[in-house]
């Protein structure tokens, strides 16, 4: 039997929620389409025999002793155009920080030549960092977004790309918003369109997903048009979900009801919906997107900053809601869902009922690979037979004492595990890093 890659070593992947699998002396066979055909252990009496096959056919990749594979990282929440803020301005309110950074820099998109550069190297650099898969809100530019799709498609990154619709005037800019109703949707329809002709009506990689900004920034007949594109097409959704209390506020002023129902009200809150940071959310609105198996992508480190509390990923748990892990940048400073991880962590041992509510490293790798997987409905996220070959090959930590056991060292790479130990990344069974 054949392969198209065959690697060998040790790996770990979540077997659930709260606890991760340990596999040494593995050999994960990759097929033609690039999904994982078979794993095999040492004890297999075919694993010499297709060990030889693959190096024979030279296919095979052997992970030296201080080497281990994990999956790829999927990260929920990623504003791309931000990029070049990243790290500027997080001392001011959410509100603020948007008018005076955030949209004077996204206007800055109508200029494709600008865009290209900044999307070849946010790309390159999530990859680096290990991010597979990534959720990406563009601009309100068409010709920018697809730009965003063909470096995605360049370096072999899974994505999903938003077209950003905004055309409320009493909050947004008159130099950066949809001149109408009409205009935005038209955009998001030529979006769709433009896309589906880059990557072709089943592309593995790249695909577009409906991208209100959030509630302020849109009109309800916006809201409404919205929702009935993303039922037309069955695509995925992704906004903000009462991000901040300013946030939150706004939609309890405005409608009266909070986040949750409004999206609901406009069709938009689906089991393809991903709401980003939910600081402010209750127990009402958890069950609501629990009963409507949307999903919440979790942002660490911009909750610090802008989201006005602690997103309790445990709690969201327990109501059955899929969660994964964003960077959210800029609103979040780093690229890395491992310092997104060692946040996850640190934030909830702020969280009253520790017992309920504290996060466990074999949680928050889950959150940073299958809950980001299945928050988006793809087979990735685990390494397992019937799943993509997503992975990130990595260094482990040099120190002179070995930890404890597996887990203590899954600990130690969770926390100390930067870019430069990452030594390469495959998507689909094709290594781009």
């Amino acid at each position: 039997m054949s392969f198209s890659r065959v690697i060998v070593g040790n790996f770990y992947s979540s077997h659930s929620y709260d606890r991760v699998s340990y596999n040494a002396d593995s050999a994960v066979c990759i097929d033609h389409t690039g999904m994982i055909q078979q794993i095999l252990s040492k004890t297999d009496p075919n694993f010499s025999k297709i060990i030889q096959t693959a190096k024979t056919e030279d296919r095979l990749t052997f992970l030296n002793t201080n080497e281990v594979l994990l999956p790829g990282f999927i990260d929920l929440h990623i504003h791309a155009p931000q990029w070049p803020q990243t790290g500027t301005g997080l001392d001011l309110p959410l509100k603020e920080w948007l008018n005076d950074y955030t949209f004077p820099l996204e206007a800055k998109y109508a200029n494709h030549t600008f865009a290209k550069k900044v999307y070849s190297d946010l790309v390159s650099s999530l990859l680096a960092h290990g991010t597979t898969t990534a959720v990406y809100f563009g601009t309100m530019h068409v010709s920018a977004n697809i730009e965003l799709a063909r470096q995605c498609l360049n370096f072999g990154q899974r994505a999903f790309i938003g077209q950003v619709a905004m055309d409320n005037p009493f909050e947004t800019p008159d130099y950066y918003r949809d001149s109408s109703t009409s205009s935005s949707l038209s955009a998001t329809m030529t979006f769709i369109q433009k896309l589906t002709e880059l990557t072709g009506p089943s592309s593995r990689l790249v695909k577009p997903i409906i991208t209100p900004r959030f509630v302020p920034s849109c009109t309800d007949d916006l809201l409404e048009g919205l929702g009935k594109l993303a039922h037309r097409f069955d695509l995925p959704i992704q906004t903000h979900c009462s991000e901040s209390i300013w946030e939150h506020n706004y939609a309890i002023s405005r409608f009266h009801k909070h986040d949750t129902a409004v999206l609901d009200h406009f069709g938009l809150l689906t089991d393809k919906a991903i709401l980003a940071h939910g600081t402010q959310l209750d127990e009402t609105d958890l069950q609501q997107i629990s009963n409507a198996h949307a999903a919440i992508a979790h942002c660490p480190i911009s909750n610090i900053y802008f989201g006005d509390g602690i997103f309790t990923a445990a709690r969201a748990h327990r109501y059955q809601i899929d969660v994964g892990l964003g960077t959210d940048i800029a609103g979040g400073f780093s690229p890395s869902l491992y310092r997104n991880i060692q946040q996850s962590i640190m934030s909830s041992r702020q969280l009253p009922n520790q017992s309920e509510n504290h996060l466990t490293t074999a949680n928050a790798f889950y959150l940073a690979t299958y809950g980001g997987a299945k928050s988006l409905g793809l087979k990735t996220g685990l390494i397992k037979p019937g799943y993509w070959a997503d992975f990130q090959i990595v260094c482990l930590p040099d120190h002179n004492d070995r930890p404890a056991s597996d887990n203590n060292q899954l600990e130690r790479l969770l926390y100390a595990t930067t870019a430069n130990d990452i030594k390469s990344v495959y998507v689909a069974g094709q290594q781009v890093i």
